[in-house]
């Protein structure tokens, strides 16, 4: 079986049939599972934005990042796994003409970038955090949040693309 009979596969399920539309009384279940993919995305975002403006020294300086990180970290996964979901869901509904994207293979580039980011970061510069917790972050974590915003604000602007190119 190759990837193209498996993408024909996935794009042949009932419920990739319903995503598009294609049964009757169906035709909103696209628009509302993208609407829960974007919001899904936001807190994403959102809560990563919190801890890399605080390593950038940006915002929050009476907090610590151990405690900021300790209180988002929850919200960026559960987050994230609804995203995943919600944006699998979608892609399964044209599985084809997605995985054929441009715009849809870099923003999977950029969130990989993001997360060897994220691995780096938290074997690398986080594992000292108890020595500039409350204080400036050292360069590699201050370099390690502006990648971090950079990879994610390609994944929101390659992500956007795709919907104008599909």
């Amino acid at each position: 079986m190759n990837l193209h009979s498996i993408l024909l596969f996935l794009q042949e399920l009932p419920l990739a049939a319903a995503v598009r539309g294609d049964n009757p009384g169906t035709e909103w279940l696209f628009p509302i599972v993208e609407t829960c993919h974007v919001l899904t995305l936001t807190l994403v975002f959102g809560s990563i934005v919190m801890v890399d403006l605080r390593l950038l020294g940006w915002t929050s300086p009476g907090t610590s990042i151990s405690r900021l990180t300790r209180e988002t970290l929850p919200w960026t996964w559960t987050a994230w796994l609804l995203a995943a979901i919600t944006g699998s869901t979608l892609f399964i509904s044209k599985a084809v003409t997605y995985a054929g994207n441009f715009e849809f293979r870099m923003k999977f580039v950029c969130m990989a970038l993001a997360g060897v980011n994220m691995l780096v970061f938290h074997f690398g510069a986080y594992r000292t955090v108890a020595n500039w917790d409350m204080g400036r972050a050292p360069t590699a974590a201050r370099l390690a949040g502006g990648l971090s915003l950079a990879f994610w604000i390609a994944v929101i602007f390659f992500g956007r693309w795709v919907g104008f190119t599909t």
